[in-house]
């Protein structure tokens, strides 16, 4: 039985992690309050422990969603109830302002907490690279011997067709004899 090393223990799924990621002006962010539930914190006092350290955050770490931004949130989340929801837009970090949260959030739960959030993006990235990659890939092998793979292209082409299925009754019917009797 293979032991597994500590710092490969993960604490937080990255599921949970993925599906605290969004994006934003062209960046993938996660929220305040996101990471301020991970942390095990609340929001205020991750929002204080950045405006205090501001300078450690620029745009392209840091960034406060504008009013179209924080409604198409709502959006995506459904209604809100009334009291459950900060008055102040949400902070937005990038995966630079992330791992920049682990100079300001000096707690031991923070910082492996911030290791399986940066291990998370690098995953995230590693895969949309070799998606892009597998594309181009499929794209040059196409463009080359779109001539020679023609036929097996149109073959594809039609096994992909929907089938439309004819309105015929399953199963057989028995003719019944008339029997007389006398």
């Amino acid at each position: 039985m293979k032991s597994e090393n500590k710092s490969t223990i993960s604490i937080i799924p990255d599921e949970v992690i993925e599906k605290n990621i969004f994006l934003f002006r062209g960046y993938k962010v996660m929220l305040d309050y996101h990471l301020a539930s991970l942390y095990n914190i609340d929001t205020k006092v991750l929002k204080r422990s950045v405006r205090r350290n501001i300078e450690r955050f620029p745009d392209d770490f840091m960034f406060e969603l504008n009013h179209e931004e924080y409604q198409s949130l709502r959006c995506h989340f459904g209604t809100l109830k009334r009291g459950e929801h900060t008055k102040y837009l949400p902070m937005a970090f990038t995966e630079q302002g992330v791992s920049m949260l682990s100079s300001v959030l000096k707690s031991k739960n923070a910082v492996k907490v911030n290791i399986e959030i940066m291990r998370t993006f690098v995953k995230m990235r590693n895969m949309m690279l070799s998606h892009k990659d597998l594309i181009r890939k499929v794209n040059e092998m196409e463009f080359r011997y779109d001539a020679k793979f023609k036929i097996v292209f149109d073959a594809l082409d039609e096994l992909m067709k929907p089938v439309e299925l004819e309105n015929k009754e399953l199963g057989f019917k028995v003719k019944e004899k008339k029997v007389k009797y006398k």
